[in-house]
């Protein structure tokens, strides 16, 4: 999902494109774009970028480096949108202030909606909008409230509770 007012982080775009595709990512504002130097230079270690996005064509090659990038968890993959023919809309939704967020195994979900900087009301704004996602993602099986607690916390902070009510 995509925040109104961002995640306050300046992310680092890489993709992983041939031809029309590579040019189609720098004009929409790639930090990296490459095709087989790109790849060689994750095999010697060097990730200076927050997301990978790549072509379809390409995977079979990223797939060489998958070792790498899985458990640092930028592995392109279709259902995060990262493996995709439309290069340009992907690369400006990253850009954009994009959060993804998926549950544990406990059903909590953790993701980034802000800096202690930002204003009250952008934060507000934010939150609201991702109680919203969260809620629109909700199972058609699953019966009776769909979300138990809302706590917001900054990185080493103790968490708030927040009455859901109010967020709706």
């Amino acid at each position: 999902m995509n925040l109104p007012n961002g995640t306050g982080k300046e992310i680092k775009v890489a993709v992983i494109a041939k031809g029309d595709k590579a040019q189609e990512a720098s004009n929409a504002g790639a930090d990296l774009v490459g095709d087989d130097d790109l790849i060689q230079q994750i095999s010697s270690g060097k990730i200076n970028f927050d997301i990978l996005i790549a072509s379809p064509d390409m995977m079979p090659a990223v797939g060489k480096v998958a070792k790498i990038l899985g458990p640092k968890g930028i592995m392109p993959n279709p259902k995060l949108g990262t493996v995709t023919q439309d290069v340009t809309k992907a690369v400006k939704s990253a850009k954009s202030g994009q959060v993804q967020y998926k549950n544990d195994k406990a059903g909590i979900v953790h993701a980034g909606i802000g800096k202690l900087s930002f204003k009250e009301e952008d934060l507000i704004q934010n939150i609201k909008a991702f109680y919203q996602s969260i809620l629109k993602s909700k199972p058609d099986s699953v019966k009776g409230s769909f979300v138990k607690k809302v706590t917001i916390a900054s990185t080493m902070g103790f968490g708030l509770q927040i009455n859901a009510g109010d967020l709706r």
